[in-house]
């Protein structure tokens, strides 16, 4: 080992000995003496220091040979979404653990590997894919991918009570047999000696009507601006905020493999362990990796802070810890930019709410304040459009709606966040009623595009003092100042919203020196 090696890694072992939730899901540690690795937010004794290895990734701790905790769970660290402008290859690396980090992925084709369908969406060949990984990893793609695929397994396994075979089959499994040797060979256990590893099957009801889970993030993360984003915007019917709580509450449907779940959630966030804990209805427990997934990318659970912060802070004083909220469905979400354009978000509410209680579907929960399901794309997309302007909303933004209906039924239109970016803006802005705004504001919220950037903005205008500026000069002044946040432009568009701008806080002396 090197010296910058030798100093990186004396530098983790410090940040282990501080239990530093800023580098869970950043590194994790492989401990020689008992063959397991750990989060560094892990709370069991130090080891000592010649018995760490330390590694970027859960895949390359297994490669090693070391098992998962079973007191910390490195399945429940944040994702690493750490990114590079520089390098290329690093970049490739980046995006295709992104995509396979998803639950749509990890089902393996009839052909028998997801890997050239994987190095077809990034534009390589397979061979260069898996090169580049075991340049920048070490493991190849499909280790990777398998590792993903056992961590959900585990949570599952502790989280639920689903039968062995489903949860096989959730996690992308064909077969238990399949299962149960991936288990064994990299666990040394079988999947139902896990469970009894990790909890008293006794103690927990054998029919359960909901299950539990939880998910980490790396600090700092402002929860109560979160919530209060979500709270200004929660439908009635679908959602319910409580900030004092510091809960957030909604209906779901989910379609998966042509068989449509519907249910509830909760998620309570506890900043003091810097997690959130959910709690999920039967109805979600067959799809709960996809709720999983889903839920990371609303409350923007696997942002780096660190690397978005290096980048904003100067210019945006005081929002270290502001995310960008996401959605738990990018069909929902662009529905609601539509409807959002040009009008107050409480009108946009409102016309939201109406459109819910004409077209969305009944559901009994436990909460009275949930109650319905937002419209299905096929419900929309049979709409009369003098049933939508019967509702209050104009002609335009009908005929927006029913375009993006259309499509999203018929599968020409993908809102998730695994989708094709440029593809996906593209394919909105040919849409009737849908301009570079709205669908830069559905890139950065349903597609998780970092970089988002919409265009003239009169909230983002203001907090950059551009208000004097009118039309094409205002947004080029603003797409000029914006050109230093790449690549992190949808983060300095919520700061800019929540009024961090330095010049929003000293817009006196920025007055005086221009």
């Amino acid at each position: 080992m090197d010296h910058a090696a030798r100093h990186a890694d004396d530098a983790r072992y410090r940040a282990l000995a501080a239990h530093d939730a800023r580098f869970d899901g950043r590194f994790f540690v492989g401990v020689t003496s008992t063959g397991i690795y750990c989060r560094p937010v892990c709370r069991v004794r130090l080891p000592r220091r010649e018995n760490c290895r330390f590694f970027d990734h859960a895949a390359q701790a297994e490669g090693a040979g070391f098992r998962p905790c079973l007191r910390c769970r490195p399945e429940l660290a944040p994702l690493d979404r750490h990114w590079s402008n520089q390098d290329a290859c690093s970049i490739l690396v980046r995006e295709a653990m992104k995509l396979l980090d998803a639950p749509a992925s990890w089902a393996f084709p009839e052909s028998g590997s997801p890997l050239p369908a994987l190095a077809q969406r990034l534009g390589v060949s397979d061979r260069h894919l898996r090169r580049v990984f075991e340049q920048d990893l070490g493991v190849s793609p499909l280790q990777y991918l398998q590792t993903r695929r056992l961590l959900a397994a585990k949570q599952l396994l502790t989280d639920t009570r689903l039968p062995v075979q489903q949860v096989a089959l959730m996690s992308g499994f064909g077969s238990v047999r399949r299962f149960n040797a991936a288990f064994q060979a990299r666990y040394g256990m079988s999947p139902t000696q896990m469970r009894p590893a990790l909890r008293n099957k006794a103690s927990t009801p054998a029919h359960r009507t909901t299950c539990t889970a939880r998910l980490g993030w790396r600090p700092p993360y402002d929860v109560g601006a979160m919530l209060t984003f979500l709270a200004t915007r929660q439908l009635p019917g679908v959602e319910r905020v409580d900030s004092a709580a510091c809960l957030y509450a909604r209906t779901l449907s989910l379609r998966v493999d042509g068989t449509l779940h519907t249910g509830w959630l909760q998620a309570h966030f506890k900043p003091d362990a810097n997690a959130v804990e959910l709690k999920l209805s039967t109805g979600l427990q067959a799809v709960m990796p996809h709720v999983l997934w889903r839920v990371r990318a609303l409350f923007d659970l696997d942002a780096d802070p660190q690397a978005i912060n290096n980048t904003l802070r100067h210019d945006f004083p005081g929002g270290d810890g502001l995310r960008v909220p996401g959605c738990m469905d990018g069909f929902e979400l662009a529905v609601r930019g539509v409807l959002g354009q040009q009008i107050t978000v409480a009108a946009a509410r409102t016309l939201a709410a109406r459109l819910i209680e004409r077209f969305g579907q009944a559901l009994s929960t436990p909460d009275p304040q949930l109650n319905r399901l937002f419209p299905t794309p096929q419900a929309l997309a049979q709409t009369d459009p003098a049933e939508l302007g019967a509702l209050g909303i104009v002609r335009q933004r009908q005929a927006a709606i029913r375009a993006l209906a259309c499509a999203a039924f018929e599968g020409r239109l993908d809102l998730s966040d695994q989708a094709d970016t440029p593809a996906t803006l593209r394919a909105l802005q040919q849409l009737p009623g849908i301009g570079p705004w709205t669908a830069q504001y559905i890139a950065l919220r349903a597609l998780r595009w970092p970089d988002a950037w919409p265009p003239g903005d009169v909230a983002v205008h203001a907090a950059l003092g551009l208000s004097p500026l009118r039309g094409r000069l205002a947004e080029q002044s603003a797409a000029l100042q914006a050109d230093a946040w790449q690549p992190w432009r949808g983060y300095a568009v919520v700061r800019a919203w929540a009024g961090c701008h330095r010049s929003a806080h000293s817009a006196s002396s920025e007055s005086d020196l221009s």
